[in-house]
């Protein structure tokens, strides 16, 4: 009943905000000059045609080809439509992404009950929602942009995985990345966390075999924690011929006996050892995803760049302080989480009582941060010559209001990375979080240009992983949200301007 709660909700602000849009802005704007002629070209099944300036590949158009289809009969019935490609207008491109929302907030409220099994169905819900709120994904949701399909059709891969739907996974990781090709990394994330959760698996069921076995020798009797169904499967699994074993004779050491331990180094260790154990089974339930990658390997080879079109305007560029801004932003969406009196308090304490290693850390980080706002800070020219977006006057107001501004949020960078990782190692293992900010700083230093869209997937995950009950907090981040929203569509379709340079109607977006 939940899900249906959260589309109907969801639909219920995509459909009336999409008619006024339509209205108002009938005719592309920004990328869409690009995107929608393409889809049009594809509409009429001339698969050839290519825009040179469009980055993505095509896989937003087959999505759209899909939803087309399927308006298209009943829209020839009652003589909408006289061909396919006639239904193809701005206006049905956009509600692809409508459709989509209302899927992704499906898939949000699906994994958080699956990742929090426990969880009351009106809080998943109401934290279902208040994501379908957040302020990048909700506003592209009206546009033809690839933001809204990327997310949707990685979520769907990570909800595959979660549910150990491996093949089906990698499946929708293909599609990720021809939606954009920046998902190969979320999909090999989404495969490493999928290796940890197997792993850990095989550590609970040997932990739980040594409880069996230990019961049996104080005793003489199994605990009755133990089911009898229990204990034949778990004896089966431990002295079975299978990859748990060294030999056909001899069992293997038990490797859960370093579970406990909470070093980075350790949890590193143990995931090996497993993962050798259990090599086979890795193989063949990952094997798909490793076909995905040999084949955007050859890819790239063949294209040259990860980028289609516009490669000098795009190419991969060394732009650290990108890490250093997604901290921040991501910390700022979820300020009453990392911003309370409450979380200064506990990371102050996790800083004292671990010291000297981490005054070592935050040093560490603190000179990490410095040397990537003065040596990796990029100012893209289509950052400084398009007052269109909202990065163009955060960077002129803020970041470069005064040549030490860029240094002074540097200690704020750091604390909001911290308190991420504080809220993420409170409910993950420390591989997980680390896998977790490696795929976000692969994804976002190669960026050149300062995109907040290109936060939205680290930043989904991360909400998600954070497993705060606190419904207050939610309920004023969804407000803060809800604000935001109306502030930026009230500027795009209602304070439009001009250029001197350049005719027509210019508009405010993300």
């Amino acid at each position: 009943m939940g899900r249906i709660t959260v589309a109907v909700l969801v639909g219920l602000w995509v459909i009336p905000i999409s008619i006024i849009v339509n209205r108002i802005v009938p005719h592309p704007y920004m990328d869409e000059i690009f995107h929608i002629p393409q889809a049009q070209e594809y509409c009429r099944a001339n698969f050839r045609s290519w825009d040179p300036m469009i980055t993505t590949p095509p896989g937003l158009y087959y999505l759209s080809l899909a939803h087309v289809a399927s308006l298209f009969p009943g829209m020839y019935c009652v003589q909408a439509a006289s061909s396919f490609s006639h239904v193809c207008s701005t206006a049905i491109l956009r509600s692809v992404n409508g459709v989509l929302a209302v899927i992704c907030s499906v898939l949000v409220y699906e994994i958080i009950t699956h990742l929090r099994p426990t969880l009351d169905e009106r809080k998943a819900t109401l934290y279902a929602v208040v994501l379908a709120l957040y302020p990048l994904h909700w506003f592209f949701t009206f546009l033809y942009y690839t933001d809204v399909a990327s997310l949707t059709v990685v979520l769907a891969m990570y909800l595959a995985c979660l549910k150990k739907k491996y093949l089906f996974s990698a499946l929708f990781g293909a599609l990720s990345v021809v939606v954009r090709q920046t998902n190969i990394i979320w999909m090999l994330f989404v495969a490493c966390t999928g290796v940890i959760d197997i792993t850990l698996a095989h550590q609970r069921d040997n932990k739980k075999a040594d409880d069996f076995d230990e019961s049996i020798r104080k005793s003489g009797q199994p605990s009755p924690n133990i089911s009898i169904t229990g204990e034949s499967k778990l004896r089966k699994r431990k002295f079975g011929t299978g990859v748990e074993t060294d030999n056909d004779s001899t069992p293997s050491r038990s490797v859960s006996s370093t579970a406990h331990m909470s070093g980075l180094l350790d949890e590193f260790q143990t995931l090996l050892l497993t993962s050798w154990h259990l090599k086979w089974e890795l193989l063949s339930s990952f094997c798909p995803f490793f076909i995905v990658l040999v084949a955007f390997a050859a890819f790239v080879r063949w294209n040259g760049s990860v980028v289609l079109g516009a490669k000098e305007a795009h190419a991969v560029s060394p732009h650290f302080a990108q890490i250093m801004y997604f901290s921040l932003v991501a910390a700022l969406a979820m300020a009453p989480w990392h911003f309370s009196s409450g979380q200064a308090a506990d990371m102050f304490w996790s800083f004292w009582k671990n010291q000297p290693l981490s005054f070592f850390q935050g040093f560490m980080a603190l000179t990490g941060g410095f040397l990537s706002v003065h040596f990796f800070s990029i100012a893209h020219p289509y950052l400084l010559a398009d007052n269109r977006h909202y990065p163009f006057y955060l960077w002129r107001k803020v970041i470069n209001a005064h040549w030490s501004m860029k240094y002074l949020l540097v200690p704020l960078y750091v604390y909001s990375w911290f308190s991420i990782f504080s809220i993420l190692g409170k409910v993950q293992r420390k591989i997980w979080v680390l896998a977790y900010f490696l795929a976000s700083a692969v994804a976002l230093i190669p960026a050149p240009l300062i995109e907040f869209r290109y936060y939205t997937i680290p930043f989904f995950l991360l909400m998600l992983h954070s497993h705060t009950n606190n419904a207050r907090s939610w309920l004023l981040i969804g407000i803060v949200y809800i604000a935001i929203n109306a502030f930026t569509m009230m500027m795009f379709l209602y304070r439009p301007f001009h250029w001197e340079h350049e005719p027509g109607i210019q508009r405010f977006i993300w």
